[in-house]
């Protein structure tokens, strides 16, 4: 397999070597070897570990990465990680895989697995210390119990990247690399968001790109819960809004093909290590990232980071809060920079964006961009 090595004016790879585990099937390699296929949680995981998103890892984890993980959020080496990277499936599946499988998503080949062990986890626990409740309301929780009770560990391969919707922003963390390197970023803040860009996430980009020398724009793509904005609708209201508010020469819109796994604090780290991966020294960490519900406290994700050196992380982490537009300031504020109480405040939820736009109303400007509103409202029209 082919490693790349750091830049000069990039950052290092988590575990100081970008993992790249993609080549192509060779004629007649599968034949005769057992199948597994793929949920699309599971092939994500693929390609984030096959193109070194989540470098260092170069497969699904072992039961001594896996109970690392788990109780002390690194890897048996000591490595920062704090979500379980897992396959799991059933244990009539697992007794057909041994040795290699051929990993298939549609009955297609898409990789390789080497089988190197199997083992039983305690999904109990696991949910309690990873997504800090074991209430299967939660949808990280409900899809780790409805998942297989057996997990597979070992290394992968990954016979082509899928482009998949967005083939025009699909790029792996060493083309990423490519973009930052040609345009000479000596320093580059990365957004994680799996939600359209309102004016409050504008304003934090903005203060942030006043600090460094790029911003990357980095939708999550994979699966999301159903009620989330679809990701046709979200990637087409960021490139209307990077056409007309952000310096172009600024700015770079990549999807991440990750799934979303709504752990609140644990998957902020990952979401961090990950884009230290793709190149980037900065990463802004808001309210209540990756959460879901009132299952985290509202600044947790970036307290969390508390439990790493900033060498280890190798990532400047970009703490902000809450953010709104107020009346009275007429311009977007913080509670470190507005003395007005929540009465001069606009601010809007998800759950009630999805209502006016479901009503056909207009959203108010101060919130998000006219453009934006219209890809939404277009987009919530199409969904009917």
């Amino acid at each position: 397999m082919t490693i790349l090595t750091n830049t000069a004016t990039l950052p290092a790879p988590l575990g100081g070597l970008l993992v790249h585990r993609v080549r192509h099937l060779h004629e007649g390699e599968t034949r005769g070897l057992p199948t597994l296929e793929l949920s699309d949680r599971a092939h994500a995981d693929l390609e984030m570990i096959a193109t070194g998103a989540y470098s260092p890892l170069t497969g699904f984890l072992n039961s001594a990465d896996y109970a690392s993980v788990i109780e002390r959020m690194r890897l048996a080496n000591g490595t920062p990680w704090s979500l379980p990277i897992t396959l799991m499936v059933s244990r009539d599946e697992a007794a057909q895989a041994h040795g290699t499988v051929v990993l298939t998503r549609e009955g297609r080949p898409v990789g390789l697995l080497d089988v190197q062990e199997q083992y039983t986890p305690d999904k109990a626990h696991e949910a309690r210390e990873v997504y800090r409740t074991a209430d299967a309301a939660h949808p990280g929780v409900a899809a780790l119990y409805a998942a297989g009770e057996v997990y597979l560990g070992g290394p992968v391969t990954l016979f082509e990247v899928p482009r998949g919707a967005f083939p025009r922003h699909h790029r792996t963390p060493a083309e990423v690399r490519e973009v930052i390197e040609a345009r000479g970023w000596r320093s580059t803040v990365a957004f994680q968001t799996r939600n359209p860009i309102h004016r409050a996430h504008e304003y934090l980009q903005k203060v942030a790109l006043e600090l460094v020398d790029g911003l990357l724009l980095h939708p999550l793509v994979g699966s999301t819960k159903g009620d989330d904005v679809p990701a046709d609708v979200r990637v087409q209201a960021y490139e209307v809004l990077l056409d007309k508010y952000y310096p172009r020469e600024r700015t770079l819109l990549s999807v991440y093909p990750a799934a979303m796994r709504y752990a609140g604090p644990r998957e902020a780290i990952v979401h961090a290590l990950s884009r230290r991966n793709y190149g980037a020294t900065h990463f802004i960490v808001g309210r209540d990232h990756a959460g879901v519900g009132s299952y985290y406290g509202t600044y947790e994700a970036q307290e969390i980071f508390s439990h790493f050196s900033e060498e280890e992380l190798g990532i400047k982490i970009l703490k902000f809060e809450h953010t709104f537009y107020c009346r009275t300031c007429s311009q977007l504020v913080s509670p470190r920079t507005c003395p007005h109480d929540g009465s001069h405040h606009l601010v809007l939820s998800g759950t009630k964006v999805r209502e006016l736009l479901r009503a056909g109303q207009p959203l108010p400007g101060e919130f998000t961009r006219p453009e934006v509103a219209e890809v939404l409202r277009e987009g919530y029209s199409r969904l009917g």
